[in-house]
């Protein structure tokens, strides 16, 4: 406990003195979001000094081996690390689906020499990856697909489409599900397989949401040729590390239900709603307001006993659609609470004091979280049979 609380006091002073003053700051645009990549564009010299401090010492990726990139930290060291940010109001130095999906996958699963190629630049932000899992057609039963990967010898030769792949115009390389047994059950002869987004054949094409932006794509693969070191794992055994990083997709999306803001809401309300003596003048939002706060400190709370759990091998393997669950309509309820304090101002689609309609733009997004990472009836079934153990339909 001695040596936690050490940890502690040094964590926080070594954040005081690198975490740039702008980088406490609430991001005000997607821009202020820092994915790295190739061609990663910083939006300020403040942004890239955090980026490159953190990775650094390797807390982009606090609990990775630091042979890999990470900074060794045990959990208990992590909390300690997310806490003193959070009480900074420290940005996330890198957002990355590599980060948060792919890493996972390749710790368990991963060569030795592919978990050198690949997790350090992962954790300094220097390749920026796309998942390729959803297919037209398809739509949640994600074991029906149809992009194949024929044997080519020393290569596979790719074929097909994949649909909803976030960011696919932006990425640098790609996670992808192929077919390589077209003849097996549709749960086998599923390979899990990585390649490069400017490969000969890769072409992308953005798909427009109700908010008029979108981070989709449909992604195209046209006699894509990739050699066979980019398969992960075992041939025709794709579907265990699907599965997996599935659980890493569930608990990354229903951590937005967890996301802790600079401003709270009953702040946010007030600027347009005011306040008596002290209190939110509207009694009902206010009600509102407060239900909402206690069971979104409640699910933190949850998110941390879950992590505790699967440190000590008691997590139930399930337990990922269940947060993914109530994280994804956690935050849709937080949206729909912004709006109703923002009053009619919160409509406003265009101009410059409501940032080109940021609140209803994102309003309308966080209409998509039950739905992508496998829609909220999958994760309520999944929670029914393999949780409650309520018979199957």
């Amino acid at each position: 406990m001695e040596n936690l609380e050490n940890f502690r006091k040094e964590t926080r002073a070594w954040l005081e003195a690198n975490c740039p003053a702008e980088m406490r700051r609430p991001a005000q645009t997607e821009e202020d979001t820092c994915w790295g990549g190739r061609h990663a564009v910083f939006q300020s010299e403040a942004q890239r000094q955090w980026l490159e401090r953190m990775a650094a010492k390797g807390w982009t990726v606090p609990e990775w081996p630091r042979e890999y990139g990470g900074g060794g930290l045990s959990r208990d060291e992590a909390k300690i690390l997310r806490q003193e940010m959070r009480a900074l109001s420290c940005r996330s130095p890198l957002d990355s689906f590599g980060i948060w999906m792919l890493g996972p996958a390749l710790l368990k699963y991963g060569s030795e020499e592919q978990k050198r190629e690949h997790l350090p630049k992962i954790a300094r932000g220097e390749i920026r990856w796309c998942q390729g899992y959803s297919e037209p057609g398809s739509g949640s039963d994600l074991a029906s697909l149809q992009t194949r990967a024929e044997d080519k010898g020393d290569q596979f030769l790719v074929n097909g489409s994949k649909i909803w792949t976030s960011y696919a115009d932006k990425a640098d390389w790609i996670f992808c599900l192929v077919r390589t047994d077209p003849n097996a059950p549709k749960h086998e002869g599923i390979s899990f397989i990585l390649f490069d987004m400017e490969s000969a054949g890769v072409s992308t094409k953005p798909i427009t949401l109700i908010s008029g932006a979108s981070p989709f794509c449909q992604t195209f693969f046209d006699d894509v040729l990739v050699p066979k070191a980019n398969l992960v794992g075992k041939l025709n055994k794709g579907w265990d590390i699907a599965k997996y990083l599935l659980t890493h997709e569930r608990d990354m999306i229903g951590g937005m239900g967890s996301t802790s803001e600079n401003r709270s809401l009953g702040q946010i309300a007030a600027d347009t709603v005011g306040a008596d003596n002290g209190m939110l003048a509207d009694t009902v939002l206010r009600s509102q307001i407060a239900a909402f706060e206690i069971d979104a400190l409640a699910f933190r709370l949850a998110m941390d006993r879950a992590g505790d759990m699967a440190k000590v091998g008691q997590a139930h393997p399930a337990v990922s659609s269940l947060l993914k669950y109530y994280g994804t309509e956690l935050n849709k309820r937080r949206m729909e609470l912004v709006m109703s304090a923002g009053g009619t101002d919160a409509l406003e689609w265009e101009g410059e004091r409501s940032r080109e309609g940021r609140t209803a733009r994102a309003w309308l997004r966080s209409k998509a979280n039950s739905i992508e990472g496998g829609t909220s009836e999958v994760q309520l079934n999944i929670i029914a049979k393999r949780i409650l153990g309520l018979p199957g339909a």
